[in-house]
Parts: C-alpha cells; structure tokens; sequence
C-alpha cells in the first residue's frame, strides 16, 4: 500500500460514517445508503443496506481505477441498549482509525460504559477483522470485516 493511498483512506473514512456522514449520506432508490468523499485524482464510496442488521462495501479509486476494497457485515444483538445508543458510540470509536490498522476503528476505545474492540489480522493489501462492542461488559454488537488491494 502507497503512503497515498494510506493517508486517503483515513482522510475518507473521518470525513464519512465518523463524522456522522458529513453531509456526504444519501438514500439511494434501492435502499441502499451512500457516502462519497473525493480529493484529487482519489474518490472513495460507502454503501450500506439495512440499519440492524447491515451489510457494506467501501471502494477507493484512483484515477477512476478501483484500488482497494472492504466488506462488512454487523449487527447489534442486546436488549441492553438500542442500535442507535451503540451506533453513536460506534462513530466515536471510528474517529479514532489509525495508519496501523485502517479497516475500522482502534484496538480499544473505552467510554462510560462503553467498549469497543477490534481484532484483525493481515495487513492493509490483504485483511480480515471483528470488532465488538460491549455495554457494561457484555457484547452487545460484532462486525466482520475483510478487503484489501486491487491492483
């Protein structure tokens, strides 16, 4: 992986979901959900479809050359707290994506009674990954992941 293209995949994922969608989210005709952000020759797109469960791929293109991938699927499964309770807490967890593992969010992020973990093994060519989400100890949400270079 370039240092480009690295530095282009942190900047697209604070600019989309952790940001809350940054404006850049809208509702497509079958039911999917996008957010673009773009700079220079790069452009990178998240789509999603469902709320709980979902599923998603990002893409980044260079030049209109499709370069790298990921998949993911994830639910929450807890009577405990409602989606958007962990969804919100989700978005915080992801503004903290790092060059060492750009997939989702850090290792560990710990707030209130909130935990989120990532385990992924790999490397940003070639990846796969679960991260989890715990409320007062217990799991309350998991999403795999995987993806990695095209060309």
């Amino acid at each position: 992986m370039t240092p480009e293209l690295l530095a282009f995949i942190l900047q697209a994922k604070l600019h989309t979901y952790a940001s809350g969608g940054d404006g850049s989210e809208r509702n497509l005709p079958d039911g999917g959900h996008e957010m673009l952000w773009a700079a220079e020759d790069w452009s990178y797109r998240d789509v999603y479809y469902g709320y709980n469960p979902f599923a998603g791929e990002e893409m980044i293109w260079q030049s209109g050359k499709a370069v790298w991938m990921m998949n993911y699927y994830g639910r929450v499964a807890s009577e405990e707290v409602t989606p958007q309770e962990v969804y919100a807490f989700l978005q915080k967890a992801m503004q903290k994506v790092g060059p060492e593992a750009p997939y989702r969010g850090p290792l560990l992020h710990l707030e209130g009674d909130f935990e989120y973990r990532d385990e992924n093994r790999g490397d940003p060519d070639g990846f796969h990954g679960v991260e989890r989400i715990y409320f007062r100890g217990r799991q309350v949400y998991e999403l795999m992941y995987h993806g990695g270079i095209l060309a």
